[in-house]
């Protein structure tokens, strides 16, 4: 059995992959104590789409084992990207990319390698 969770980030997916490398492939209640102690605004979103991924699991499944659940698959892809446009010195304008990503995670009751 496994669940998966989807959520557009509002972050770049490079500031979100490296608090994803530190949960990846570990036990869900590790991943959860570990990302409520990390100070980083991407531990927030990887949290939500995790607890998300148990509950889409406690819809499909009536009984599961809590404590064997693992983290299958976690990963980040890069989304669209809104421009604006910023005054600069001269009558210039300068241009900044806001950057967004697509967090997908998988729980699964089997550990992948």
């Amino acid at each position: 059995m496994e669940a998966t969770s989807v959520m557009d980030i509002r972050q770049s997916a490079k500031k979100v992959q490296l608090v994803l490398d530190e949960v990846r492939n570990i036990n869900v209640n590790d991943a959860l104590t570990k990302l409520s102690f990390t100070n980083k605004k991407a531990a927030k979103y990887i949290h939500q789409t995790l607890t998300s991924a148990i509950a889409n699991l406690q819809q499909s499944e009536k009984s599961f084992d809590f404590d064997n659940l693992y983290i299958k698959q976690a990963f980040i892809d890069q989304g669209p990207t809104m421009k604006r446009f910023r005054p600069a010195a001269m009558g210039r304008a300068v241009r900044i990319l806001k950057r967004t990503s697509h967090l997908t995670i998988t729980i699964s009751d089997t550990k992948s390698k």
